[in-house]
């Protein structure tokens, strides 16, 4: 499928009563503008066609579902407004995602490590709305407040886990799709309390939106496992965050990478 089959397809699902749709050909991009709400988002085709490769048209499926239910918060924003900070939860973004909305407001966010940034999203049911400069009037509150109500409302979320057994390793993976799986690397209290089932080094890779892994890496094939499982997760994921995984110790996230580097330094030094 091309770039000009997709927007043809999208304009079949969607149809053009609602919507424009303007495609940019240098950019293999879509512009989508809701005629009646006077707003609009950009889609990057390629992203869609890479996944169309391998899920077919459950690759569609997805992307319209997403389209329908962003607008339609839209429209239930414009009409009702914002009020409750209990609905205010934290995400997990990968550190090259836009610091800025569509229409140029700064998102609120916080530091987190070289790989990722903090956002925050004002939960909106079947989907949910990054919070942006433009919106603390609305809500009436100040960032740090929305910040502070996302780290009360992270303790909140559940932290079941699946265990698995690769080549003596233990993989624990947390995957309610409740759009914060990886939200969970915020929860303090849940990554003590894996910590003290790990009997080898603990490592927690958030590769997309929907998964949270942790790992009892016991031997050094655990981490060639753990690579490759992170890596297909970030290729599959629809909210893809960092293939990336991160050593935790002392209540600290460390980039593996970083860490063998630094390894390597103190052998040499030695």
């Amino acid at each position: 499928m091309k770039s000009k089959e997709l927007v043809e397809q999208l304009k079949l699902r969607l149809g053009t009563e609602q919507f424009e749709f303007i495609f940019d050909k240098e950019k293999d991009s879509l512009r989508l503008n809701h005629k009646s709400l006077n707003r609009g988002m950009d889609i990057l085709l390629q992203d869609i066609l890479a996944k169309y490769h391998t899920k077919k048209e459950k690759a569609i499926d997805e992307v319209v579902y997403t389209i329908e239910q962003t607008f339609s918060a839209m429209k239930k924003e414009q009409s009702e407004g914002f009020h409750d900070l209990s609905l205010v939860y934290p995400v997990i973004r990968s550190g090259s995602f836009p610091l800025k909305s569509n229409e140029g407001h700064p998102f609120i966010t916080t530091d987190h490590t070289a790989e990722t940034r903090i956002y925050y999203a004002l939960d909106l049911g079947t989907t949910y709305r990054l919070i942006d400069e433009s919106m603390l009037g609305k809500l009436n509150v100040t960032a740090n407040q929305i910040r502070e109500a996302a780290r009360f409302s992270v303790r909140k979320l559940s932290t079941n886990t699946k265990k698995d057994e690769v080549a003596g390793n233990i993989f624990y993976f947390l995957n309610e799709n409740d759009g914060y799986d990886a939200s969970r690397i915020l929860n303090e209290s849940f990554l003590k309390e894996m910590e003290s089932k790990i009997e080898g080094d603990m490592t927690v890779s958030v590769p997309h939106q929907d998964v949270l892994i942790v790992g009892d890496i016991r031997n050094e094939v655990g981490y060639d496992v753990l690579a490759q499982m992170t890596m297909h997760f970030f290729t599959v994921g629809a909210v893809p965050i960092t293939s990336l995984s991160f050593i935790y110790e002392n209540g600290e996230l460390e980039p593996i990478f970083i860490l063998a580097k630094n390894k390597v330094k103190k052998e040499q030094e030695e």
